[in-house]
């Protein structure tokens, strides 16, 4: 997925010769995000041949969707070795990208597809396919009731699970301005954070408002990994994001990284 670089004008024109405009004005807040700092309290290993979109933590347990076509697949991963526990491969005309998990079934999307799947959380069984109504799958995390997915532009998508049928979409400004490259979702104490796609940053989102109101620079994080020289060139892009709600513990990784960080954010 993405392999090339949009900026803030281009997404949003883009999203607007697709009929994707906005509902409505953005909400005007000028006031930047607030500098969130990060500390990095453990490393783990991740598998390297895993082109990272979607990561979650359920029930205790890390899942991982990964993307290309040929390579897609739904992983049940052990955290401490970076090794798969159970997988499913997708076809390969399919290019997975997010994950989220409600009521013990998992929904994932596909990239360019227009469609998505949902499995049976204890063995992978494909329990059906659903549609969905961004031009793209990208991020998708949930907050218990409700499914929220990006599409690589400023706009957030709400579902409902099982019927996935379209609640409201919600555009996301920061500093006053669309925001842009919403990727990889997760769901924290009432906040949405999410990759921004080819950028050192995940955006903390206040979803009442759809303003960015904190922002957490890993750039330090990436260039560890840029120094091991994968072998993955410009491919090795953060993404991913799981939040363990029981242990208070956050993990990232990205693309094709060799690790995976638990992480703590200042307050």
């Amino acid at each position: 997925m993405k392999y090339f670089f949009y900026v803030a004008a281009s997404v949003f024109i883009a999203s607007c010769n697709n009929g994707d405009t906005p509902d409505g004005p953005p909400p005007v807040n000028p006031e930047s995000p607030k500098t969130i700092s990060y500390s990095v309290i453990n490393t783990y290993p991740h598998d390297t041949s895993s082109f990272t979109e979607g990561l979650l933590i359920y029930k205790g347990e890390l899942y991982e969707s990964t993307g290309e076509k040929g390579k897609s697949k739904l992983i049940k991963v052990d955290l401490k070795t970076g090794k798969p526990l159970k997988s499913i491969d997708l076809d390969t005309n399919y290019f997975g990208e997010g994950i989220a998990i409600v009521n013990d079934t998992i929904y994932q999307l596909t990239y360019q597809e227009k469609v998505g799947f949902m499995y049976s959380l204890k063995d992978f069984k494909k329990l059906g396919e659903f549609s969905f109504a961004s031009p793209e799958g990208w991020g998708m995390t949930t907050d218990g009731k409700e499914i929220i997915a990006s599409d690589g532009t400023s706009n957030l998508y709400y579902y409902q699970p099982g019927t996935f049928r379209l609640l409201r979409k919600q555009p996301i400004t920061e500093s006053g301005s669309l925001s842009y490259n919403l990727n990889e979702l997760e769901y924290i104490d009432g906040y949405i954070y999410a990759n921004q796609w080819q950028q050192p940053y995940i955006l903390k989102i206040d979803p009442a408002t759809g303003v960015v109101v904190g922002k957490i620079d890993i750039n330090d994080t990436w260039n560890r990994i840029k120094s091991k020289n994968t072998g993955h060139g410009s491919d090795i892009v953060p993404n991913g994001i799981a939040y363990d709600s029981a242990a208070k513990k956050i993990y990232i990784t990205g693309k094709n990284w060799p690790e995976l960080f638990e992480i703590q954010l200042s307050k």
